[in-house]
């Protein structure tokens, strides 16, 4: 899911300012047909259906664009479980769909009795009620829209993660130059810098070795403490545990990233998954043949990894065709024993 096209969230002054300023401009209309109390009638219910045709777009479109959670892959379930709140965004959602309803219901029932009505005052009492009570709907929704809107910031910086694609996550400490493995990876230029936690979200690059696209994810660094993570941990975590196929875990020791090796190497035993896990030096060029010798760890070189995650990704894609096969197999099977049944 691509969270960058939710739209934004309307606001509400400026959307009862522009319905019911459209609906005094339509209460000029000159051009109506009929008798002086059919042309009241008309214009009185035109300046309604104004006023809905403005105000019922952009709370339609909020529910639109905002995702249900189930309908989401499980990585994203959780992703918007760790960073928003989960029963307010539902209520929210429900919130918008109720004020659309009674808006609708609003404007139906005052269009109804305007046509009935045969008294000019008694019509535009009608049309100013129904104004009241619409405002007052929509007033009601504010809380619901302003907390969407909270959320839509956060969810747009979501990264597009494609849950169909062999997927490697790079996992490591902060600084020990994961964005610049990605970057060496994939065409991406992920930010870097000499400092800690210069990854703020999960950076996402691509490339294509042996006929196979590979999606690398860069997480943002972790430090070895699973009973006190902070979001950005959390969301490291969730990318191990929901999307990758494999992991590429970065090594620094140099300790030119600021943290002790043996921290990192805590961290590396904690990662007991049924997942391929490669290991990788960063910062070779600084370096002594002493410090690469004395690290016992076995690990392999950028191209070695290519290799080996190629590899597997090409054995991924082709059971996930077999997979779909067997599934449209099963679809044509049950199709064809409904032809028979009916027959």
């Amino acid at each position: 899911m691509n969270f960058q096209k939710i739209g934004e969230v309307p606001k509400v002054k400026e959307i009862l300012h522009n319905s019911f300023r459209k609906a005094r401009m339509k209460g000029r209309q000159k051009d109506l047909q009929g008798s002086w109390i059919e042309k009241i009638r008309i214009k009185e219910s035109l300046k309604l259906d104004v006023v809905k045709d403005t105000l019922l777009p952009p709370f339609e479109r909020v529910n639109r664009d905002f995702p249900l959670e189930y309908t989401l892959p499980p990585f994203y379930q959780r992703l918007m479980e760790l960073t928003i709140d989960m029963a307010a965004y539902k209520r929210s959602l429900k919130g918008l769909v109720d004020s659309t309803r009674i808006m609708q219901k609003l404007h139906r029932d005052a269009v109804r009795r305007i046509f009935k009505c045969t008294n000019r005052e008694e019509m535009k009492t009608i049309s100013t009620e129904t104004y009241g009570r619409i405002a007052s709907v929509i007033k009601r929704s504010e809380p619901h829209l302003l907390f969407l809107d909270s959320a839509r910031k956060i969810f747009r910086t979501y990264p597009d993660i494609k849950t169909d694609m062999f997927t490697v996550c790079i996992y490591g400490f902060p600084n020990v130059g994961k964005s610049t493995l990605l970057n060496k990876l994939t065409p991406s230029k992920a930010l870097t810098a000499a400092y800690a936690f210069t990854t703020k979200t999960i950076n996402s690059g691509f490339y294509t070795q042996d006929g196979a696209i590979i999606q690398v994810l860069d997480v943002p660094g972790t430090l070895a403490r699973p009973d006190k993570m902070n979001t950005i941990e959390l969301q490291a975590q969730l990318v191990l545990e929901e999307v990758a196929q494999a992991i590429i875990y970065v090594f620094d020791i140099s300790e030119y990233c600021g943290y002790p090796f043996e921290n990192q190497e805590r961290l590396f035993k904690t990662l007991r998954m049924r997942k391929p896990i490669f290991v990788y030096v960063s910062k070779k060029d600084i370096l002594t043949q002493e410090q690469l010798a004395g690290f016992a760890t076995k690990h392999k070189t950028l191209d070695e990894i290519k290799a080996e995650i190629a590899t597997r990704a090409v054995v991924f894609y082709a059971e996930q065709t077999a997979l779909k096969l067997e599934e449209k197999q099963r679809e044509d099977a049950e199709a064809r024993e409904e032809e028979i049944d009916l027959d």
